[in-house]
């Protein structure tokens, strides 16, 4: 079969690698019928993450056909079209008791880490893939949910909506602001209706992010390229700050920025993936009461908004902007690395 396959830092190229086997009883290979790029995949290349050796099969987000299955495997068949989950769960250790199948303690050489595809094990950029824990690590995809919508929830939609809205405490009536309307930014701002927030910020340095913000559900954008900025965001909440700040670039000026406009007694949810420290002034925040969060993913919200977008309550096929072959592979990880000139959100790669 032909996969993406690392390199080293910088280095990646589409090769013909052998395909994928059943090893344990609880494995299911899957064809994959459309996949994705995501700027963690980008974080690999770029060598911030040590633990993707040489020779790996990336990418941790797919849809696709199953096409053998384990002996133990219960819940899918032949045949059946799967959401491939980003997290892989046991569903038996202490921590996929809890929910938190992000730190699963049975993966293979994780050590309690429950994202494996295109990390420790190979992942979904390619024609097949092998899935263990299946039946607690895909999900069936109902009739009249198209794969752009359905590859979505792979990553991008439960990790704004858990890590943003949900461990940022969003409550009816909020204010909410989310800087950084990339890809999982604009999850955030899409979702955060979904409990109620009266008001959503969309900051970003891209007019382009901005406007489309807007179109996900946003309220209102602010270029944080304007000298006053923090003065407009302060201006939209009297003065008093937002209930809740979400972080999602990555970068230590965003998270920075969002304590410049939560409110005494608000919440920070940090989402980006930092490649280096963050200086956090304990200082100035302790006497404000802010609450600051931060998180992996466990996708365990994957079921209830694979609902809402079967009920079309949520248009996740939104986020997808350009659309590849995998023979075009590396032409699809050249336009999202350059997102700002090409506009690119999502882009959707498929056999």
């Amino acid at each position: 079969m032909k996969a993406l396959v690392y390199h080293g830092p910088g280095k990646k190229s589409w090769d013909e690698v052998p395909d994928p086997t059943i090893v344990d009883p609880t494995d299911i290979i899957v064809k994959v019928d459309t996949t994705t790029i995501c700027g963690t995949d980008l974080h690999i290349l770029k060598g911030d993450v040590p633990a993707v050796t040489e020779g790996r099969i990336l990418g941790h987000e797919g849809v696709g056909t199953v096409t053998e299955v384990g002996d133990a495997v219960s819940t899918v068949a032949v045949g059946d079209r799967v959401i491939i989950s980003c997290i892989s769960a046991c569903g038996a250790c202490s921590y996929c008791h809890q929910g938190l199948y992000a730190h699963c303690l049975a993966e293979e050489g994780a050590e309690g880490i429950g994202w494996i595809f295109g990390h420790l094990i190979d992942g979904t950029q390619a024609e097949y893939v092998r899935v263990p824990f299946a039946d607690n690590s895909v999900y069936k995809v109902p009739e009249g949910v198209s794969d752009e919508a359905a590859v979505m929830l792979s990553d991008i939609l439960p990790t704004g909506f858990e890590i943003g809205v949900r461990y940022g405490h969003v409550e009816p009536g909020d204010v909410v602001a989310v800087i950084g309307a990339g890809p999982v930014g604009l999850a955030a701002i899409m979702t955060a209706g979904l409990y109620g927030a009266a008001r959503i910020i969309a900051i970003d340095l891209d007019e382009n992010r901005i406007a489309k913000a807007k179109d996900f559900g946003a309220t209102d954008g602010v270029n944080s390229g304007d000298a006053d900025w923090v003065e407009q965001v302060m201006g939209m909440t009297d003065g008093l700050g937002v209930d809740t700040a979400i972080e999602a670039v990555g970068i230590p000026a965003t998270f920075d920025a969002c304590t410049k406009i939560v409110r005494p007694g608000g919440n920070i949810a940090n989402v980006g993936v930092h490649g280096k420290p963050v200086e956090l002034r304990l200082n100035e925040l302790w006497i404000s009461d802010i609450a600051i969060t931060m998180g992996l993913v466990s996708t365990s919200t994957t079921p209830m908004l694979l609902k809402l977008v079967a009920q079309h309550k949520l248009p996740a096929e939104k986020f997808a902007t350009h659309r590849f072959t995998f023979d075009q592979v590396m032409d699809a990880y050249d336009t999202f690395s350059k997102a700002a000139e090409t506009k690119a959100l999502k882009v959707v790669i498929s056999g």
